[in-house]
């Protein structure tokens, strides 16, 4: 047998077959997550530097209604989201009194953010279940590849290195299949988790800094109490 990755698929047993196919499968979803996620987070960071950049001396001045009248872009990514949903409450809230409004642009804000945090985050489970299970299935190949070894040595009633080979080569495939899906299927997750955290944090700062915005203008307009 020529060890090629053809004559390899040719010698190995159905059972080592499947699992090499379903680690093709885990690895063509771990990569399609893997583009689409790093396609929509920079889309989405651009959409929301732009509206940040539009919108920032409005809404540091307090002027929410002319905020809230700005022609934007249909996307206005996670940020712009998160900011329009406080200029909502704030515009439904022009009834209540100064502590009421507070309240409620600040549970708006809160509630838009986690949403925008968990739509971030779709598809990175997926991600990390590849990544963690992707050897073990490699593992299982390794295990039925080593079966198969000692198969063929008690088939030929000899221990010679040339007996063994089909299955060893077997082994080794599946387990390095496992590690090729792996180890992508991790670095790709860790590094779109910690771009997930780092925007939880921006969400958090610019969610601060306009209830600090809020404040401001509600004191001007509305009192201590309404």
């Amino acid at each position: 047998m020529n060890f090629t990755l053809a004559d390899l698929w040719t010698h190995m047993g159905p059972v080592a077959q499947l699992i090499v196919i379903l680690m093709g499968v885990m690895s063509m979803v771990s990569l399609l997550i893997l583009a689409e996620r790093t396609i929509v987070f920079r889309a989405s960071r651009r959409h929301s530097r732009r509206y940040a950049a539009q919108l920032d001396s409005l809404l540091a001045s307090g002027d929410f209604d002319a905020a809230a009248e700005v022609k934007t872009e249909k996307d206005v990514g996670y940020l712009g989201r998160t900011i329009r949903a406080g200029l909502t409450a704030y515009r439904i809230s022009a009834t209540d009194s100064r502590e009421e409004a507070m309240e409620s642009v600040a549970r708006s804000l809160e509630r838009q953010a986690q949403r925008e945090v968990q739509s971030l985050k779709r598809g990175l489970g997926h991600l990390a279940t590849v990544g963690s299970t992707a050897p073990f299935v490699g593992l299982l190949g390794t295990t039925i590849g080593i079966v198969t070894a000692f198969q063929e040595m008690g088939a030929a009633n000899s221990g010679g290195i040339g007996t063994i080979s089909t299955g060893i080569s077997e082994a080794l495939v599946t387990t390095a299949f496992g590690l090729l899906v792996a180890i992508p299927a991790v670095m790709g997750y860790n590094s779109l988790q910690g771009w997930v955290d780092a925007r939880a944090v921006d969400l958090s700062e610019a969610s601060n800094e306009f209830l600090d915005a809020t404040s401001r203008a509600l004191k001007r307009t509305r009192g201590t109490v309404r």
